[in-house]
């Protein structure tokens, strides 16, 4: 899956086995604004047999509501729900939410606005944490896909957090999707080509509001981008760094790019089912890697 992502879809990696009727997948925080429309894409994805749906009870829509709702859709992917109240003496239901998940998908934490980095570090960085240390223990050998901000600095504490565990950093994965598909749609709408054809690579890290502009378009790497002359393809690499505040711009404030990122990370996760499968795929991801000394994560195709 890319140059640092490609040892999740090798066989004999001690990843779990292909089930023959689809892939159990879990989505942490599945009752928020990304949560719900990712879960409603997870159901619909034929790989998916086994959906599960996990949020705190403080959720603006309780977890289990989301379940009912997703279980009558005429799919086969059977869908279950947990809540984990705070206020109360937990009932965790994790054990059950993660054993036997392939892929956990975790699009948690607060939001960056109003909060200095430092403090939404802080937050989410212990969100982000407590699902991992979870995954840890009921479905090591599962792929976990964080969509938690600031990325660029969650996703390595949480495969440092691996490491002393003993298990594989390179499960741990930043879902940098959202970065590519932007830059895909920029070229399509600037050329008219089919959006098929365009596969422009994104690298460095993510781009979030709460992680800077960190990631670099590479448009002169693609068939199609390269046609765009230089001076437009600055402006269309700083147009994808800073598109997360222009849809909270259109927005009026009133909120972020939810369904963008949440296609993204549907996108992402086919990508890495596909791979489980034995289908050879690439994705771009930010991961542990030793692309270049002194450059322990990366994000790159």
């Amino acid at each position: 899956m890319g140059n640092c992502f490609e040892g999740v879809s090798r066989p004999g990696d001690g990843r779990p086995k292909t089930p023959t009727q689809g892939f159990k997948v879990c989505v942490c925080g599945g009752a928020g604004g990304i949560g719900q429309p990712l879960c409603l894409l997870m159901a619909l994805d034929p790989r998916v047999w086994e959906l599960s749906v996990y949020d705190l009870t403080i959720a603006m829509v309780p977890a289990e509501g989301i379940g009912a709702d997703l279980g009558h859709i005429e799919r086969k992917c059977k869908v279950k729900a947990y809540s984990l109240d705070t206020t109360q003496k937990p009932v965790d239901h994790l054990q059950e939410c993660l054993s036997g998940c392939s892929l956990v998908l975790v699009p948690a934490g607060v939001p960056s606005k109003g909060r200095s980095k430092s403090d939404l570090l802080k937050i989410n960085a212990n969100i982000a944490k407590s699902i991992v240390e979870a995954c840890a223990k009921f479905c090591p050998d599962a792929i976990v896909g964080l969509i938690v901000n600031p990325m660029n600095s969650v996703v390595p504490a949480m495969a440092k957090l691996y490491e002393k565990a003993g298990l594989d950093p390179l499960k741990i994965i930043g879902i940098t999707t959202l970065d590519v598909v932007r830059a895909n749609k920029f070229v399509h709408e600037e050329t008219g080509a089919p959006i098929e054809t365009i596969r422009v690579p994104v690298v460095g890290g993510y781009s979030g509001t709460a992680s800077g502009p960190s990631a670099v378009s590479l448009f002169s790497q693609d068939s199609v981008g390269k046609s765009i002359p230089e001076k437009r393809q600055i402006e269309l690499r700083a147009r994808v760094q800073d598109a997360g505040n222009e849809v909270v711009d259109a927005k009026k404030g009133k909120g972020s790019a939810t369904l963008s990122m949440a296609y993204a990370a549907s996108r992402f996760a086919s990508a890495v089912l596909a791979g489980l499968s034995g289908v050879r795929t690439v994705e771009t991801a930010f991961v542990k890697c030793s692309i270049h000394p002194g450059v322990d994560f990366f994000s790159s195709r």
